[in-house]
């Protein structure tokens, strides 16, 4: 099942705020609504958030009716602007809106229209190539994990949350594919309940073993050895291997270092931001108090009572085991084994 789709010039999404008791795609024919689909959890997942905000670029180029490469340009800008302000935390979003910019700015073209269809183009090989790198993530990935495994993952990092296959669940999948006997525990991971939602659908539909748990019960099954291993996905990495993602994933860190239980976080290299040198600079996005006091619009706290509701929260690089990339396994110490990662691909 695609996440997103180019379809007669729109971008079509899978609606996942309708998992799993519907299967609903929507249509965006402007990157006003792209933007909005981002910004309200619609589409997401890192990896899927950058690959549908490329596409909105695209069609925010498609729409202009200038032909002065100048005012095209500005106007471009001004989409930019629009789809950076949706996720501040996924740093796929900036990679791909950086990328798409670029495209339309190396252009060696005055003509606006060829310009259109190279950010067309690009939107495309951005969607096909993370497809790639998912696979390549499960394939380093499959090596760590062992023949019999239980796996404890948190939130939804799989083809909901990439161009399709998965970061973290890319990983388990391909070492189902490979006729290892995976089970996996998934954290429901609230207050959206991206795991119970999201990533369990997801595993019934590939006929993956999954028991859905709730975020507190994650310690009470290290502790009495029912967890051979962590797999989580990124959202953000910096430079010296701390990792922001879903809220409570540190938690499980914390847990998996306290039981001796390996914690891997799987992620394309695009998420990596060498620009950060450690975790504490990652801006972390705080949502509505509605997704924690209401449920599916029923509400479940006291009116009015106060709340706090960051996205995210930050995993220190000494609770990180390894990270997965789409090229090799990267492990401590981070900070110099991901700058040679980065050097290496520049020669």
């Amino acid at each position: 099942m695609k996440t997103m789709d180019w379809q007669d010039g729109c971008l079509v999404l899978l609606d996942q705020t309708r998992l799993p008791g519907e299967i609903i795609y929507i249509r965006c024919e402007k990157p006003e609504e792209v933007a909005e689909a981002i910004k309200t959890m619609r589409v997401r997942g890192a990896p899927a958030i950058g690959a549908a905000a490329a596409y909105g670029m695209a069609l925010g180029a498609l729409q202009q009716k200038t032909g002065d490469r100048e005012q095209f340009m500005k106007r471009l800008q001004d989409i930019y602007d629009l789809l950076a302000a949706t996720r501040p935390t996924a740093v796929n979003l900036f990679w791909a809106l950086n990328r798409m910019m670029k495209v339309a700015e190396d252009a060696d073209t005055g003509d606006v229209s060829e310009i259109k269809e190279l950010l067309l183009t690009e939107a495309h090989n951005i969607l096909l190539e993370d497809i790639e790198m998912n696979r390549r993530i499960g394939k380093y990935g499959n090596s760590l994990i062992p023949y019999r495994a239980r796996i404890l993952t948190h939130c939804n990092a799989g083809a909901l949350a990439t161009g399709g296959y998965g970061t973290a669940l890319g990983v388990i999948r391909a070492a189902h594919e490979a006729g290892k006997q995976v089970e996996v525990w998934a954290d429901e991971t609230r207050p959206l309940l991206q795991g119970a939602r999201l990533t369990a659908w997801e595993l019934m539909q590939d006929n993956i073993p999954v028991t859905l748990i709730t975020d507190s019960m994650a310690g009470y099954l290290m502790k009495n050895g029912q967890i051979d291993l962590a797999v989580v996905g990124a959202d953000r990495i910096t430079g010296n291997g701390d990792v922001a993602n879903k809220i409570g994933t540190y938690t499980v860190a914390v847990m998996c270092r306290e039981h001796g239980i390996p914690f891997y976080v799987a992620a394309p290299v695009s998420t990596i931001d060498m620009n950060l040198a450690s975790g504490d600079e990652i801006l972390i996005e705080e949502r509505e108090s509605s997704e924690v006091t209401n449920l599916y619009g029923r509400e479940i706290a006291p009116s009015g009572v106060r709340v706090f509701n960051p996205a995210f929260d930050v995993t220190p690089n000494y609770l990180v085991t390894a990270i997965i990339t789409d090229r090799g396994i990267i492990r401590p110490p981070y900070e110099e084994n991901l700058g040679k990662l980065f050097l290496d691909s520049d020669k």
